[in-house]
């Protein structure tokens, strides 16, 4: 199964040469590419993608800027004729750092690091079934199954279980990077729900347990990705 992607690239030959990369490789589906970062936004915020080529330098906004603003987390794959944004590359914890001009054995080291990274994250041991949070002075276990979503509130988080709720100093989006993802996925920028305790979805909202939690545009594309939809 191919990786579905897009490129963001304002040099129309660099563009060229990573979309017959990805086409010689047969790992990589090319699905759009743009030349500046508002255009990649507003198809980001509508699709769900699994992988982001992305220059650094471009007209406008940086892709630095893009990474800030983006809802979900694409694997990334920088690309730039610039050593000195590999430190900012390690930082936003990207996948890897294609310095330009690369070959195409340089592409395909990429393409299967990101590929033998999703596997170790999807592999049984990785999958821890609870997490240990901070609350009340203690740490306390909680199983991902008892989880019905997580809410920000500012530096805080409120764990909302089957029958008991728990305060704990931290963030959302610290959070997107340390849980379950096949348990878990962000709604909005200020929840993050399991997706296996969905009752109903309406409109742009879903509901748990009589909760109701909204749904951001930017997410709702990989929302319904991830549901068993018949």
């Amino acid at each position: 199964m191919s990786l579905s992607c897009i490129i963001v690239e304002d040099l129309q030959v660099a563009a060229d040469y990573l979309s017959r990369c990805c086409e010689k490789s047969g790992l990589v589906s090319v699905k759009a590419h743009y030349t500046n970062v508002a255009e990649a936004l507003e198809y980001l915020n509508k699709n769900a993608i699994d992988l982001l080529f992305l220059d650094v330098e471009m007209p406008g906004a940086t892709g630095f800027e893009l990474l800030d603003q983006l809802a979900y987390h694409p694997k990334v794959i920088l690309t730039t004729s610039k050593s000195e944004y590999a430190y900012s590359a390690f930082e936003y914890n990207v996948t890897d750092f294609l310095k330009k001009p690369f070959t195409y054995q340089r592409f395909l080291d990429a393409v299967h690091k990101l590929i033998s990274n999703n596997n170790a994250e999807t592999s049984p041991s990785n999958n821890n079934d609870h997490i240990f949070i901070k609350s009340d002075g203690k740490l306390v276990r909680l199983k991902n199954d008892d989880i019905l979503f997580m809410e920000s509130m500012g530096d805080y988080v409120k764990f909302v279980t089957n029958d008991k709720k728990y305060v704990t100093h931290n963030t959302i989006k610290h959070l997107e990077e340390k849980i379950n993802r096949q348990c878990f996925i962000k709604v909005h920028r200020s929840y993050i729900i399991n997706i296996t305790k969905i009752d109903d979805i309406r409109e742009n909202d879903l509901y748990i347990k009589g909760f109701e939690i909204p749904i951001s545009k930017a997410h709702r594309a990989e929302i319904i990705k991830r549901l068993n939809i018949i």
